[in-house]
């Protein structure tokens, strides 16, 4: 298919519906200073913490791939926490656990050649309440890593957390098809574990793991503050088609969380902003916004969406992604409208973004309506305000969507400046949008003309 002729198809609505100071969609704006904490300084190897470090193998750990090592792990860091802390090191080997529970002042370190790997033996996974997709499961499946409480925690090394997903994937599609509505089949309709849940912790850092294969999402950050990804791999692997929920890093209602200098290579999300859903969510206390997400150097490989907001999720505000590059046909924003759930997506900022790919889309900003259930209430009203693309380049499949949720969505504050892209698709659809900017936007070679109908400045 040749390049497509450039053209903008518009629908804008007249007066809006949506009048509302934004302190009633969403917590006051909080000032988001600099990360100033010592261990975020630079973007160099991870400074080695003080204190005693210990061998799994001291304890028993057996690197055959096949002795699940949960007790001889678990042992590991529980003696280092009655001693004050420290660090738990895997060494080179293929280490098989169920879930382990870090406790504050123990880090963990793995080395170059060192895999933990989740055992598919769901029975040393015994559930319990977990916080999972926008709530409080009763009871599911914790992850192989689950840190509650740890400040300071620091995941180094070159090592691999390996999901050893592929049985449990493969059983997941099976019930899914199985199922009378297969759309409507439940993520936690059967036992599978995340990588890494890290909850109610500040001054974290991973740094150099890689994610790998992972039965669920890879890395969730649930209500922490000041986190440093960075130098890490999220992997799935190629010759598999779709690994269900293989998200790369969902930031559920965290401060401040910086991802740089990361690869991302997976089926589902890469990055997800994440909080609440329903009809009820600004209720929802356990879900406070996600604010101050910075994503720079990242390299968007494979997946869905470099980056999501929902699809549980309320608010969402003051995130950049900056310095990155696409060579996936994923679509590079991804800001899923729910119409059971009140929503505020407030700047939100793409910079200095390479496109390479055929295929993939740099905008799809639209209703999403899976799982939807508004417990017999008055649809939501949501906003979307100050999103913007500036310094796009490269090539791509098409410039994508913009679009409410009728009578439930104002969407303003638009900015498209400095691109330089060749697209097959052209055209920009938007419908419902208020207050757009068009700045030098050059496509396929051509200057593209600033949108008729929809406010634009």
């Amino acid at each position: 298919m040749g390049l497509g002729k450039t053209a903008i198809e518009t629908t804008a609505s007249q007066a809006s519906p949506f009048r509302c100071d934004r302190r009633a969609v969403a917590l006051p704006l909080l000032a988001l200073p600099l990360m100033t904490l010592p261990l975020f300084a630079g973007s160099g190897g991870a400074e080695e913490p003080s204190g005693k470090r210990v061998s799994i193998s001291e304890f028993g750990a057996v690197p055959d791939g096949t002795t699940i090592n949960t007790q001889a792990i678990q042992s590991a860091i529980d003696q280092l926490a009655g001693q004050g802390g420290g660090t738990v090191v895997i060494p080179a080997g293929i280490f098989v656990s169920g879930a382990l529970f870090l406790k504050p002042g123990v880090n963990l370190h793995l080395a170059a050649g060192a895999v933990l790997r989740c055992t598919t033996q769901m029975e040393h996974f015994p559930p319990r309440r977990t916080r999972i997709e926008g709530h409080f499961e009763p009871s599911f499946t914790p992850a192989l890593l689950n840190a509650d409480g740890c400040d300071g925690l620091r995941i180094t090394g070159a090592g691999t957390l390996d999901g050893a997903g592929r049985p449990i994937w493969d059983m997941f599609w099976k019930l899914r098809n199985a199922a009378p509505d297969p759309n409507e089949f439940p993520n936690l309709g059967l036992p599978r574990a995340r990588l890494a849940l890290i909850e109610n912790s500040k001054g974290v850092l991973i740094d150099g793991v890689t994610f790998k294969d992972s039965q669920f999402w890879n890395l969730h950050l649930y209500r922490c503050e000041d986190v440093l990804v960075r130098n890490a791999r999220f992997e799935v692997s190629d010759d598999y088609h779709q690994a269900p929920s293989s998200d790369g890093i969902d930031v559920d209602s965290s401060r401040r969380v910086t991802v740089e200098d990361c690869y991302f290579s997976v089926t589902d999300d890469c990055i997800a902003a994440k909080g609440s859903k329903g009809p009820l969510a600004l209720e929802d206390r356990d879900s406070p916004p996600v604010e101050g997400l910075t994503v720079r150097r990242c390299h968007f490989r494979r997946g869905h969406h470099a980056l999501a907001c929902g699809s549980e999720a309320t608010v969402v505000r003051d995130v950049t992604v900056e310095d990155c590059r696409v060579t996936g046909p994923m679509v590079l924003a991804r800001l899923k409208l729910r119409a059971d759930t009140p929503q505020s997506y407030e700047n939100i900022r793409f910079r200095n973004i390479v496109l390479d790919s055929s295929e993939g889309m740099v905008m799809a900003v639209e209703p999403w309506s899976q799982y939807t259930d508004l417990k017999g209430m008055k649809p939501p009203m949501s906003r979307v305000r100050g999103l913007s693309f500036s310094g796009i380049s490269g090539r791509f499949g098409a410039l994508g969507t913009i679009r409410p949720n009728p009578g439930q969505t104002e969407i303003d504050d638009v900015v498209l400046r400095d691109f330089d892209l060749q697209v097959r698709d052209a055209s920009l659809k938007l419908e419902g949008v208020h207050d757009i900017l068009f700045d030098r936007v050059t496509i396929n070679g051509n200057p593209l003309p600033p949108p008729s109908g929809t406010g634009n400045r």
